[in-house]
């Protein structure tokens, strides 16, 4: 059965603009399956925490570091996101997972996150190679302005990693900078529809604003690393685990349960990566 890959000029995008879009990379009955598994899994919901923004709004999300054999754990290793993956990360040796999150911005409620990148975060866990990190953010609801969607400053990556400080909770960027990339990088608002797939790297820099639409915006995003970018200030050690990649139908043909403890959940009292 064949799987998507990505094409010549969505690899030539990415590189220019340190993202890709790809419309309906999951199929309708994908995403519903997805949507009722994030709705109705206990566990799920039993390891979910907030983070607070500036204002004090709050974004709910669910984090863990091994993949199962669970839809989501199929999704993350799915041939169509590892072999992506592999083609767009700089380097060669093994795909690997770092974490996944289910981001739950609920209506009304669900907070801001500030201008931050990825590897901002990551610098501190000592992944040396920011080109060899990357994720995957799957949009499990559709995503828009009224609801918060993602922005991104097209080819800010391309500017190395900036300094960045605590903003609420959250990790943010120097706003010096972030204003200094806008007078020159277009600003992008991310609006997608549920089964969409957004691929960025881990130095790309990006926000969202507070969801104030009756609708919730839900997605996951996945992490991958390369096999041989060693974080030497991390204690979870999957981001060195190469991934089989299992096929793409699996998630709808395999028999799956819930995400259960082996997942390894991050715990928000536990948590160093997101400090």
């Amino acid at each position: 059965m064949s799987h998507f890959q990505l094409t010549s000029q969505n690899i030539a995008d990415y590189k220019k603009d340190g993202y890709v879009i790809i419309k309906n990379f999951l199929r309708a009955e994908e995403v519903d399956k997805l949507y009722k598994i994030a709705t109705g899994d206990d566990t799920l919901q039993k390891h979910a925490f907030d983070l607070n923004d500036q204002s004090g709004k709050k974004t709910k999300l669910t984090l863990w570091y091994t993949p199962g054999n669970d839809a989501y754990g199929l999704l993350t290793k799915s041939k169509r996101i590892v072999e992506s993956v592999d083609k767009l990360m700089g380097g060669d040796s093994a795909v690997c997972h770092f974490h996944s999150k289910l981001m739950q911005k609920e209506p009304k409620v669900g907070g801001a996150w500030e201008w931050h990148q990825d590897y901002g975060y990551w610098y501190k866990n000592e992944f040396l190679l920011p080109d060899q990190m990357m994720s995957v953010m799957v949009a499990i609801t559709d995503a828009s302005k009224a609801n918060g969607c993602l922005q991104v400053i097209k080819g800010s990556h391309k500017m190395g990693r900036i300094e960045h400080g605590f903003a609420g909770e959250q990790v943010g960027a120097s706003q010096h900078y972030v204003d200094l990339a806008l007078k020159t990088m277009d600003l992008v608002y991310v609006e997608i529809k549920a089964g969409d797939a957004l691929f960025f790297h881990s130095n790309l820099l990006h926000r969202s604003e507070a969801n104030l639409s009756d609708k919730p915006r839900w997605s996951l995003i996945s992490v991958y690393n390369r096999s041989a970018n060693i974080p030497y200030n991390e204690p979870s050690k999957s981001s060195t685990v190469p991934l089989e990649a299992v096929p793409d139908e699996a998630l709808m043909t395999w028999e799956t349960d819930g995400i259960d403890a082996g997942a390894n959940f991050l715990e928000k009292e536990k948590d160093e990566a997101l400090k």
